[in-house]
C-alpha cells in the first residue's frame, strides 16, 4: 500500500478516459461485493423481530449523517436495546407499575370497610345508607357456606365420593426401562480447556481501561485544541475510526473519506484510485489506512513512511487492545445474559452500517476526468466522485458482481478484476 501511494503522488491531474473506465468497473463491482457481504451478515445477525428492526434502524441512521461519534452512539443505542428486550425489564416494570396501581386500588377501597360493619351492626343512620347509584360494595358480600350432609359426615363416607377404578396391572417388559427420575447421563465440559486463559481477567481489565482512558484524551485534545499538527490529526482521526470496526472495512471507508479527505489532506480523486485499485487485491481493507497515511503527509516536513506508520498503528491498535482485552473478560462473560444480550444487538447494528455503506460508496463510485467517464460532467464533480446509477453499464455490473459472488461463488478479487475488465470493454466498443 505504501509503494501504491507512492506511485499515484506522480500521477498527473488527468488520467486517460480508459483508465477512468476501468476505475469506475472496479468501484461497480466493489460496491455489488460489499452489497453481497452485507446480506450475508444480515442472515445471520438477525433472529429475531427486534434484530431485524435494528438492522434497518442502523442502516437508515447511518445514511442521514456522518461522524466519528455518530456510529459508536448507534452500535451502544442497539445494545442497550436488545438488552433490555432480551432481559424483559420492560415487562418486569410494567408488572411492578401494576402492581402498585392495584395496592393504591385496595388501599382506597378498604377506608369503605367501616361503613359495611355499621350497617350490619344496625349503628348506620338510614339518611346515610347508600343507594345502587352510588355504591355497590354491600352487594358483593360472599354467600354463606352450605350446610353438611348428615349422612356424609364421616371421613370414610366423604373418601368414597371420590373412589375411582384402578387401572389393570401391566406385565413387566422384558427390557429394562429407565426410570424417569433417573438423570441422564450428561457429558462435563471444561470450559477452561475450550478458551484457555491466555490473558489474565486483571491483565483484561487494565487493557480495557487503558483505552477508555486514551480514547477519551483524543477526544478531548481534539475539541480542546482545533490546530494541531499534521501528524497528530491524522493519528487521532484514524485511531478513533479503528475503535468502530464492527462490521468490517466497508463500514470505516466512509468515515475515512470524510475527515481524510475533507480536511484537504487528500484529494477526492487520489483517495477513489485507492479505492478502486486496493479492492481488487486480496487483505483486509484496514490497509487502505496506510494508502492515505503516506498520502496525508505529502507537500509536508514529514516523510510519507512516517505518515503510513502512523495510520497502521492508529487504526490497527484499538482493535487489538480491545480484543485482548476482552480475551480476559470472556470466561466470566461469554454465559452473562446481558452481555450475550448487548453483543446481539451491537452486531445487528454493525450489519446496519455495512448497508449505509453501501450507500454512501454508490453515490461517489463513478470516476472521471473532465466531463467524466461517458461525457456527461459528473453531477459531484466537487467531491471527485458521481453516483453509479447515472450510467447503466455499470448499474449493470454491480448488480452481475452481486449475483457472482452470491450464487455462483465468485470470490470477491475475481468478481471485482472482471468488473474492471467489463468497464474497459465497454469503452473499447463504444468509446465512452
Amino acid at each position: 500500500m505504501y509503494g501504491l501511494s507512492v506511485g499515484i503522488s506522480r500521477v498527473g491531474e488527468t488520467l486517460p478516459k480508459p483508465v477512468y473506465a476501468l476505475l469506475a468497473g472496479l468501484n461497480a463491482a466493489t460496491v455489488g461485493i460489499i452489497a453481497m457481504a452485507a446480506v450475508n451478515l444480515a442472515s445471520r445477525a438477525i433472529t429475531d423481530k427486534i434484530t431485524r428492526i435494528l438492522v434497518f434502524l442502523g442502516g437508515g441512521l447511518g445514511m442521514l449523517y456522518t461522524a466519528l461519534w455518530y456510529y459508536p452512539v448507534i452500535m451502544v443505542a442497539a445494545g442497550l436495546t436488545t438488552m433490555v428486550w432480551d432481559l424483559r425489564w420492560l415487562q418486569i416494570i410494567g408488572r411492578h407499575v401494576g402492581d402498585l396501581w392495584k395496592s393504591i386500588r385496595e388501599r382506597s377501597s378498604s377506608t369503605r370497610r367501616p361503613r359495611l360493619v355499621e350497617v350490619e351492626n344496625g349503628t348506620m343512620d338510614h339518611t346515610s345508607w347508600p343507594t345502587s347509584s352510588t355504591s355497590t360494595y354491600l352487594t358483593n358480600k360472599p354467600l354463606p357456606s352450605p350446610p353438611r350432609n348428615s349422612e356424609a359426615s364421616t371421613l370414610t363416607d366423604l373418601n368414597q365420593c371420590y373412589l375411582r377404578p384402578r387401572p389393570a396391572p401391566v406385565p413387566l417388559s422384558k427390557f429394562a426401562i429407565m426410570p424417569a427420575t433417573t438423570p441422564l447421563p450428561t457429558a462435563e465440559v471444561d470450559t477452561a480447556s475450550v478458551f484457555p486463559a491466555l490473558i489474565s481477567t486483571g491483565i483484561g481489565s487494565v487493557l480495557l481501561v487503558i483505552f477508555t482512558l486514551t480514547f477519551l484524551a483524543i477526544i478531548l485534545i481534539r475539541a480542546l485544541l482545533p490546530h494541531l499538527p499534521r501528524a497528530y490529526s491524522l493519528f487521532s482521526s484514524l485511531y478513533l475510526a479503528g475503535t468502530i470496526l464492527f462490521g468490517g472495512g466497508p463500514v470505516v471507508i466512509p468515515l475515512l473519506r470524510e475527515y481524510i479527505v475533507s480536511p484537504g489532506w487528500v484529494s477526492p480523486r487520489d483517495f477513489l484510485l485507492g479505492l478502486a485499485i486496493i479492492q481488487s487485491f486480496p487483505g483486509p481493507n484496514f490497509n487502505f489506512a496506510v494508502y492515505l497515511g503516506a498520502l496525508a503527509t505529502k507537500g509536508t516536513s514529514i516523510p510519507s513512511f512516517i505518515g503510513g506508520s502512523l495510520a497502521f498503528v492508529a487504526m490497527f491498535t484499538p482493535g487489538m487492545v480491545v480484543t485482548l482485552g476482552f480475551l480476559g473478560l470472556w470466561r466470566r462473560l461469554q454465559n452473562k445474559d446481558w452481555f450475550q444480550a448487548t453483543i446481539r444487538g451491537i452486531n445487528a447494528a454493525a450489519v446496519g452500517l455495512v448497508f449505509t455503506a453501501v450507500y454512501k460508496l454508490w453515490e461517489i463510485g463513478l470516476v472521471g476526468g473532465e466531463g467524466g467517464v461517458d461525457g456527461l460532467r459528473a453531477t459531484n464533480a466537487g467531491s471527485g466522485g458521481a453516483p453509479l446509477g447515472g450510467d447503466p453499464w455499470l448499474v449493470f455490473i454491480t448488480a452481475a458482481a452481486f449475483v457472482g459472488g452470491k450464487w455462483f461463488s465468485i470470490n470477491a478479487p475475481t468478481a471485482i478484476l472482471l468488473g474492471g475488465v467489463a468497464g474497459v470493454g465497454r469503452w473499447a466498443v463504444f468509446k465512452r
